[in-house]
């Protein structure tokens, strides 16, 4: 489990770097897989391969958002948001300046993923050249570290450049 202060810490942190947009995103694990989405080919960055993500929404806490997020793209329902895995930045649709925070979260052990906003999804092990943004391979990377090394990472140590 996160502490809270994590969550402020890093709202913080993008504020001072007059970020405009939040984005959450998880690295969702379900029987040592892991899920990504493909992108509608209609949509901003179309055909791309993700994690499923969203905005934040006004007043919306970090974690909170994070939920609703899994739940409205995949139908899952999150039961733990375990660890921090980093960040990256990068320019909306629109040219705003976006964060997008990632997580790892474990979803219920039993129901389909049901899309909504995605054309595709695989559960996948993180074996080979996946077909993701090296953004997302990082965090992937990031990922697979903490899997070797628990006790290595503070939760929150990621998103300071450590």
């Amino acid at each position: 489990m996160i502490d809270e202060s994590v969550f402020s810490n890093l709202r913080i942190e993008a504020e001072r770097d007059e970020v405009r947009r939040l984005v959450v995103g998880a690295v969702v694990v379900r029987h040592h897989r892991v899920l990504i989405l493909r992108r509608r080919r209609s949509d901003f960055l179309g055909g791309r391969w993700e994690l499923p993500s969203g905005v934040v929404e006004p007043g919306e806490a970090l974690d909170d958002a994070l939920t609703r997020e899994i739940a409205e793209e995949t139908g899952l329902r999150v039961t733990e948001v375990s660890d921090y895995l980093g960040e990256f930045d990068y320019l909306s649709s629109s040219g705003a300046r976006t964060r997008q925070f990632t997580f790892a979260a474990e979803v219920a052990t039993t129901g389909p993923v049901t899309l909504t906003e995605h054309d595709a999804h695989l559960w996948t092990r993180l074996t080979g050249e996946l077909p993701v943004s090296d953004e997302v391979r990082e965090i992937l990377g990031h990922y697979q570290q903490r899997l070797r090394e628990p006790h290595s990472w503070s939760a929150y140590s990621l998103g300071n450049g450590a």
